[in-house]
């Protein structure tokens, strides 16, 4: 995949999809991204699980860099529409540093991982948000994101091994 640059009001973005090189950059905003969300901050968890997924190829990472820094992250995971007979992706995380939000990371990571679904056949990418969360609700939506009204989401916790 090539890179996609998107211009900030203050620097040049460059996404680019995440080699093994880049797994502590990666971990620390994955890291941060859990805290976001209220979970405890535990980079060396965070750096185990998404070095795993990216060892077994079960995920594909996109980073974002400005004058050099990692300043945001998209994950995607594969998966399968039996109706549509054909790949799609879950967009299941999208991270942007405090200090990098509002200069267009986040719609640069979504165009990489729009083009990278492109590039790999998929249907369709999907993706899930807090109800609260409506200034990301609004860039989807004016990404061409459409809230799906012809399915509900269930979910089943299953007790810890």
């Amino acid at each position: 995949m090539n890179d996609l640059a998107g211009e900030s009001a203050s620097a040049r973005a460059v996404v680019r999809r995440a080699g093994p090189g880049d797994l502590d950059d990666a971990a620390r905003l994955f890291n941060e991204y859990r805290q976001f969300y209220g979970y405890t901050d535990d980079l060396g968890a965070s750096r185990s699980y998404l070095g795993a997924r990216l060892d077994a190829a079960e995920s594909v990472v996109f980073l974002s860099f400005a004058d050099g820094a990692a300043v945001g992250f998209c994950q995607l995971y594969r998966s399968f529409c039996s109706l549509d007979l054909a790949p799609i992706f879950v967009l299941y995380d999208l991270f942007v540093d405090s200090g990098a939000r509002r200069l267009g990371v986040a719609r640069s990571l979504l165009a990489a991982a729009t083009a990278h679904g492109v590039e790999a056949g998929a249907s369709r990418l999907e993706l899930s948000t807090a109800l609260d969360n409506t200034a990301a609700q609004q860039l989807y939506e004016e990404l061409g994101w459409m809230p799906d009204e012809t399915y509900r989401h269930y979910e089943l916790p299953l007790p810890p091994r």
